[in-house]
């Protein structure tokens, strides 16, 4: 564990106010995942507790009743949030605190003067539940138009770290980890420094669940068992891509994973997964609150696509702009070898296009950018295919990058949901290819794909640096008692915030902010329309 750093810009510290827990996202695609028959509403099903399980038995020392998760908690009749948060938060962005929910005992962290780990320094700069940091701090001018960058806020979010008071005996504890989703740079990262920061606190049990929330509860062989993780065996993780735990999409099943959660005793469980991960999170959490079951259920958003909302970044995007750049760079070699070569790269972004946005601004070869948020319209002279003829026309090549889910009102949707709920989508890019091959004569484009390289890399070193701070702050927030609640960077800032806002919709490029008007500006890209346009050689030049 690194020593956690005081910095006090943008960071406030105040009285109190009540903590809250949230119901499921009414988000369609967020709650998705578990919207088979809304399992946390219906009536619960018999408790798979006294089932024979297949998960590795229980040590004697937790035989004695010590499992806090197995335990039934009554709220604290006495419970007063407002002893707790800072004033300056409101109730949307008030984190549940099942430690005093539930009442459970306070103890010194192991860290703080006087502890067994005080010795190590690590309980130097330890964070008040006051502190709290402003979701957005920026002011401008007012005007008739609101950018993604002049939306002042009041909000405030509690900020993360090491607290000196815990609420969970590290020595009893038993944690256990699920990655779920897609792949995405710095799933290992994220793993192992949990893992670390758990035998830190002195925890001896932690667990990883395979292949997702499919993991626990289906089990069809003994490479699907949970695994158990130690610092040595998560020691050399981060030097590769993936997960070594699997990870899937869907597994919505959310009553059996609550039955398995009681089974195995888990105290902590830490999540790691996108927007539709987050919502069986606050699934998982809200039974496990109707069970009465004290179990802390903490996310750690990933989300290759930078789409959650209120984050300044999700892990993982940055190296995927970097390995989206290299595939910028070899089109654009690719381009300008062939006599009127065009390059069409296709990146990751379902429904945002910050990828796409971020490579083709950061690759300095771009010359048409096609984003989710924008329309895409190909004909007529103010449409995309005349504007690459006229790119070609002035530099006999010319470079375009097309996010996943452009140009889907050019081709309609097909109806179709993968496990997690996401709309299939159809291939624009190759449309486009088709479409620039028919329409522009002597057009040699060159397609390429990069997009499961991407997903399989290791960290560049600044997520490696992002993945390390979300793991150790996601086990500081579980033994402070919170739960629900996902960790990130808001204004540069480490915070603590419910699931609910999070996951309320996806964050999406806005197509009239300052980014992406650097964008335009940068590759000289109009807006395209099917009007004729009156200056159809104002494309410029690129070398």
């Amino acid at each position: 564990m690194s020593h956690v750093t005081v910095a006090h810009n943008a960071i406030a510290s105040s009285s109190m106010m009540p903590s809250a827990s949230f119901p499921p996202s009414p988000s369609s695609r967020a709650s998705s995942l578990f919207r088979r028959g809304d399992v946390v509403r219906r009536e619960i099903a018999p408790s798979r507790s006294n089932r024979a399980s297949p998960w590795p038995s229980r040590p004697a020392l937790r035989s004695a009743g010590a499992a806090l998760a197995l335990q039934k908690h009554e709220h604290n009749p006495s419970y007063d949030g407002t002893a707790i948060f800072g004033s300056a938060l409101t109730r949307q962005y008030t984190p549940t605190h099942i430690g005093e929910l539930y009442g459970l005992e306070k103890r010194a962290s192991p860290f703080a003067r006087g502890g067994e780990l005080w010795d190590r320094g690590y309980g130097q700069h330890f964070i008040d539940n006051s502190e709290s940091v402003g979701l957005n701090p920026l002011k401008t001018v007012e005007t008739n138009e609101v950018a993604e960058d002049s939306a002042y806020s009041n909000e405030r979010a509690v900020r993360a770290g090491a607290r000196e008071v815990i609420y969970y005996d590290p020595k009893k504890v038993k944690a256990a980890i699920v990655t779920c989703g897609g792949l995405c740079p710095g799933l290992n990262n994220v793993i192992k420094q949990i893992t670390i920061t758990l035998e830190d606190y002195g925890v001896e049990e932690i667990l990883g669940i395979k292949y997702g929330f499919r993991g626990f509860f289906e089990k069809r062989s003994e490479l699907e068992v949970p695994m158990k993780l130690t610092s040595a065996i998560v020691d050399d993780i981060s030097d590769s891509g993936g997960s070594i735990l699997g990870s899937s999409r869907g597994g919505s099943d959310t009553s059996a994973i609550v039955d398995e959660i009681e089974a195995m005793e888990i105290d902590m469980l830490f999540i790691i997964g996108g927007n539709g991960s987050h919502a069986g999170a606050l699934a998982i959490d809200k039974l496990c609150r109707e069970r009465k079951l004290a179990t802390a259920i903490v996310g750690i958003p990933k989300t290759i696509d930078n789409d959650i909302l209120l984050l300044d970044r999700t892990f993982g995007f940055q190296t995927a702009v970097d390995e989206a750049v290299k595939a910028i760079r070899s089109a654009k070699i690719e381009a300008r070898s062939a006599d009127n070569g065009i390059g069409l790269v296709r990146l990751m972004g379902r429904q945002s296009g910050f990828i796409a946005m971020h490579a083709a601004l950061a690759s300095g070869s771009t010359d048409v950018c096609l984003i989710p948020e924008i329309e895409c319209h190909l004909d007529g002279s103010g449409g995309v295919i005349a504007h690459i003829a006229r790119v070609l026309k002035k530099q006999n090549h010319a470079v375009v990058v097309v996010a996943e889910g452009a140009g889907q009102e050019q081709l309609g949707s097909l109806g179709e949901t993968d496990a997690s709920g996401n709309p299939i989508l159809v291939n624009f890019a190759k449309y486009l290819q088709t479409r620039i091959k028919e329409n522009v004569k002597g057009a040699d484009v060159k397609y390429i794909d990069p997009t499961y390289m991407v997903r399989a890399t290791p960290t560049n070193a600044s997520d490696a640096v992002y993945c390390s701070i979300l793991g150790q702050s996601a086990v500081h927030a579980a033994f402070a008692g919170l739960s629900a609640v996902t960790v990130g960077m808001v204004c540069g800032h480490y915070v603590y915030l419910p699931i609910e806002p999070v996951i309320a919709a996806a964050r999406t490029v806005d197509p009239n902010g300052r980014m992406f008007e650097r964008l335009r500006f940068a590759i000289g890209q109009p807006t395209f329309s099917n009007q004729i346009t009156t200056t159809p050689d104002s494309a410029p030049a690129h070398t």
